[in-house]
């Protein structure tokens, strides 16, 4: 592991990388369920869906693993899975088999695109400030999450409003914020995920922690397995769903990477992420895979934060999760009696980690401060990683040009920011 791995390299050791690892799955081991329910709406099988999805994110963060050496783990991305389900195929009236299709075509691009370098060329142009915007807007968006997941945050007059903290859910998940931050004040080691099993445990008799029972053997795949519908690829609809789904999966990912690696700490000296390619392979590798097996599109996954901050810095991190991914084909019912509100504290306390490049942002040059601050205003508000990126770095490039300062944009830069205004024009 040493040899494979580097962990001196890295200053790690396989303790902090197993216990990474537990704490990131942990975090977002509610898509194990969550996924298969949503897909459920559009007629496709619970179990198979279920399996699907567990197999789908072993396979693609055991790439990443194993390629890249980052800590990072993938599974099939939320938002994603919601256009899927309620965009194509309730909406625009299109069978599920035809929205995998879409799934598996898009795969296919992102694998053709990533061995052409072009979506590392994305990253890689991608201005220094709006990259350390990013880091800032996801630690407020994962925080959200983990408020939204709690009940804490509820929908309301205003869009958003607090929820009723006195008991529930939101009560159990305060309880485990205020000891999981007593934890990390007294620097234990572990925090995270110890104050997930903490607050696990207190959510019993509030009713928040249930054992809801089922098989421990996993489902069959075979409703959901290379279930194609070709016959609308030549559409316009097609185009624009493909064009979709490869839009927010590739700066969804974009986003995700440069944030984790910002906060981990692992950019190189250019601001440039290592194994950038690798890391966009298993991205792509992971979609094709998990249209052929039967899932939505499967991309990096923003909990791999909560790893990070637990010390998370190899693919010993990222084999860890995909192991434990592989596990949950035949421990399902326990991974379903974690509720919510347990992993909630984790994720509000990953986002206070992951603001810390804000005081890096360079807020005293308006062409610099204004497109960090849309990038982070626009995550969070829109709650979407690739909205935070198409208007910080529309705003970018926009101001540069303005201001006379046109040299400082890269022809990538101008040919994103196309590809951004095309997105804002279909929608």
């Amino acid at each position: 592991m040493e040899k494979f791995f580097k962990l001196k390299e890295h200053k790690t050791t396989i303790k902090t990388e197993l216990l990474a690892g537990l704490t990131t799955f942990m975090t977002m081991a509610y898509i194990l369920i969550v996924n298969p329910l949503m897909l459920k709406d559009a007629g496709m099988d619970f179990g198979a869906v279920f399996t699907a999805t567990a197999l789908s994110s072993a396979i693609a963060t055991l790439v990443m693993a194993f390629l890249a050496n980052l800590p990072f783990a993938l599974a099939p991305g939320m938002g994603l899975n919601a256009f899927f389900v309620y965009a194509v195929v309730i909406t625009m009236g299109y069978s599920w088999e035809m929205a995998l299709a879409a799934v598996f075509i898009e795969g296919i691009i992102f694998i053709v695109l990533t061995l052409f370098n072009i979506r590392e060329a994305i990253v890689n142009s991608i201005p220094a400030n709006v990259k350390k915007a990013i880091s800032v807007g996801i630690g407020l968006f994962i925080a959200f999450i983990g408020l939204q997941n709690a009940g804490i945050v509820v929908d309301g007059a205003t869009l958003v409003t607090m929820g009723d903290i006195t008991k529930g859910a939101p009560l159990v998940a305060i309880l485990g914020l205020v000891i999981t931050a007593l934890l990390l004040t007294f620097k234990v080691r572990g925090a995270l995920l110890i104050g997930i099993g903490i607050t696990t445990v207190i959510g019993i008799p509030f009713g928040v922690t249930t054992w809801g029972g089922g098989s421990f053997l996993p489902p069959s795949i075979a409703p959901t397995f290379m279930k194609f519908d070709f016959t609308k690829v030549f559409t316009l609809d097609m185009l624009i769903i493909i064009f979709t789904f490869l839009f927010v999966d590739m700066f969804d990912t974009v986003g995700t990477l440069i944030g984790c690696a910002t906060k981990a700490n692992i950019l190189n000296k250019d601001g440039s992420i290592p194994k950038c390619k690798e890391a966009l392979f298993a991205d792509a590798v992971g979609t094709t895979v998990g249209a052929i097996l039967g899932t939505s599109t499967v991309t990096t996954y923003v909990e791999s934060s909560a790893g990070v901050a637990e010390g998370g810095r190899t693919g010993l991190t990222s084999l860890t999760v995909a192991v434990l991914f592989l596990a949950s084909l035949f421990l399902s019912p326990l991974f379903i009696a974690i509720p919510a509100a347990a992993t909630a504290p984790c994720l509000i306390l990953v986002g206070l980690f992951m603001i810390t490049p804000v005081k890096d942002i360079d807020f005293d040059q308006p062409t610099e401060a204004l497109p960090a601050f849309l990038t982070i205003l626009f995550m969070v508000t829109t709650y979407s990683i690739a909205n935070g990126i198409l208007f910080g770095a529309l705003s970018w490039v926009l101001l540069k040009l303005f201001t006379g300062k046109a040299k400082q944009i890269s022809v990538t830069m101008i040919i994103i920011s196309v590809l951004f205004l095309l997105k804002l024009i279909i929608g």
